[in-house]
């Protein structure tokens, strides 16, 4: 791949974005490879975690430059279908059946706070910094807006989507954004730690309680509701994996996804 590296070690697999010269802003190649790496990552039954990060002093400064120069020339057409590639690369990250932490070594701007939030968790720098910067264009943070509303909050995202202002880690922590800010002596072993406790669990219930989440949130408690999650947990009772936890803790061993 042009743009970013895949690699793997035992069930941890990490994709690196590699274009720190332009502070790994994207254009159509990053978009197209890191859909093509999170889709066959997410078939990988040996792969547990994943973990998106960044190479250089920035995790990603939003739409690449000369992206946007070739965009601004587009007929309405040609811009669907170029905000549907987007949208489809944000849709595989935030469905990706692993678990996804996003590394976030610097700043993230623009899209690149759409990566973060289609993530699953964040553990950012202390020093970075956060901005939702497209209305100084001229433009609504429109593709991202699923994700990164549901990661800042509807308040937040009322004045940080119409103001452009940037915000501070402390603040992107403070409202959710991301759930760990720490020095950067301190971002690889925070990472590492999370990861740790992610893969030492169930593969299938990792899986299945990121797809709970999915399904739940948002919603009113309703009858079909109550019913839906009542069959979720019978069934994942039943499950391989759900009968070997439960038995090997009444047995105090280990289960078999750590031997």
């Amino acid at each position: 791949m042009d743009s970013l590296t895949v690699s793997a070690v035992e069930h941890v697999a990490t994709v690196t974005m590699n274009r720190p010269e332009v502070r790994n802003a994207f254009n159509e190649t990053t978009i197209a490879e890191l859909t093509q790496a999170f889709r066959d990552l997410g078939k990988d039954e040996r792969i547990r975690v994943i973990v998106l990060a960044a190479n250089g002093p920035a995790f990603c400064a939003g739409a690449d430059l000369n992206w946007m120069k070739k965009m601004a020339d587009y007929t309405h057409e040609e811009n669907l279908a170029d905000a549907g590639q987007l949208a489809e690369m944000l849709r595989v990250i935030y469905t990706c059946p692993q678990p996804v932490v996003a590394k976030i070594q610097g700043d993230c701007y623009a899209g690149g706070m759409g990566l973060a939030a289609a993530c699953d968790m964040a553990v950012a720098v202390d020093t970075a910094y956060f901005c939702l910067s497209e209305v100084r264009l001229g433009l609504i943070p429109a593709t991202i807006s699923p994700y990164v509303i549901k990661a800042m909050g509807e308040s937040a995202a009322r004045r940080y989507f119409l103001t452009a202002e940037r915000f501070s880690a402390a603040d992107a922590l403070r409202m959710g954004f991301v759930q760990e800010a720490v020095a950067a002596d301190q971002l690889d072993a925070k990472v590492a730690e999370i990861v740790k406790a992610l893969a030492g669990n169930s593969p299938n219930a990792v899986k299945q309680a990121k797809q709970l989440v999915q399904d739940v949130s948002g919603r009113e408690i309703t009858a079909e509701l109550i019913a839906g999650t009542v069959a979720g947990i019978a069934q994942i009772r039943a499950s391989d994996e759900g009968r070997e936890g439960v038995r090997s803790f009444l047995e105090k061993r280990k289960p078999s996804w750590l031997q």
